[in-house]
């Protein structure tokens, strides 16, 4: 897929529970939304339309026009990031086909490649709606640790199912060893999405699904209405996003570095 055959929205809130105000935290001399946007412009994407800052501050909103980005005002109600990019889609007047990146405000070391992949993938693959990566679990910590999403896929490349829990689960291993992992190797999901704008659209308007609230995960609610996930293993997991304070120094040092 060349350059400006897909939009790329940053979603950048200012409310966060750990570390509020965390768009504009200072990494480098530069607010961390800038960095992000700067990775979405290695891209190749014409900024000009096609990288939308969607915030739902004016503290942000202002940030960004400082750096020159395209940032626009989205509501405050939002339950979900879907939403938020399902309104940048009519703010921008996106057609039904456009294929939208959605790079979330807190990774500022996702690799450009990355988000240009995504969006091929999906391009490739008219039969799905979303598209999503995912990398190999290699300890046994982390496939029974359920902060760390895993996902199963079919032979087209296409998600079974997404869980907190360790899946697919291997009965007569794991039920008597929960150090060693099985074979074919467990799969972590990496939360970086291409969508299509329709289904932008489907999902905002449709009502949470039972799975989706039990896991707490919202891609389940596409599976649910019968929307295809195609997910493309990558070899190994992309640099630190930032959640925690932790997180914000150990980026502060690869940037500086």
């Amino acid at each position: 897929m060349t350059p400006n055959t897909f939009k790329v929205v940053i979603p950048a809130r200012f409310g966060s529970s750990r570390l509020p105000g965390k768009p504009l935290l200072d990494i480098a001399g530069k607010p961390m939304i800038q960095h992000v946007y700067e990775r979405a412009l290695e891209t190749g994407v014409n900024a000009d339309g096609n990288i939308v800052i969607a915030t739902d501050d004016e503290r942000i909103l202002e940030a960004c026009h400082q750096f020159g980005a395209h940032a626009v005002m989205t509501s405050t109600d939002h339950q979900s990031g879907t939403d938020r990019l399902a309104e940048v889609t009519d703010i921008m007047g996106w057609d039904d086909n456009t294929i939208i990146v959605n790079l979330q405000g807190d990774e500022p070391l996702m690799p450009h490649a990355l988000i240009s992949k995504v969006a091929q993938n999906l391009a490739d693959n008219p039969q799905a709606g979303i598209a999503t990566l995912s990398t190999p679990i290699t300890s046994a910590a982390d496939l029974f640790d359920t902060n760390i999403v895993k996902v199963v896929i079919n032979q087209n490349r296409l998600a079974l199912y997404f869980s907190r829990a360790a899946i697919p689960w291997d009965r007569d291993l794991y039920s008597s060893d929960k150090t060693s992992l099985s074979v074919p190797q467990p799969q972590r999901h990496l939360g970086m999405y291409a969508y299509r704008a329709a289904t932008l659209q489907q999902l905002a308007q449709s009502p949470t699904a039972s799975i989706e609230d039990q896991e707490a995960l919202e891609q389940l609610r596409a599976l649910w209405l019968g929307i295809g996930i195609h997910v493309e293993s990558i070899p190994e997991q992309p640099g630190h996003g930032v959640d925690t304070a932790d997180d914000l120094e150990r980026v502060r040092a690869e940037l500086n570095h």
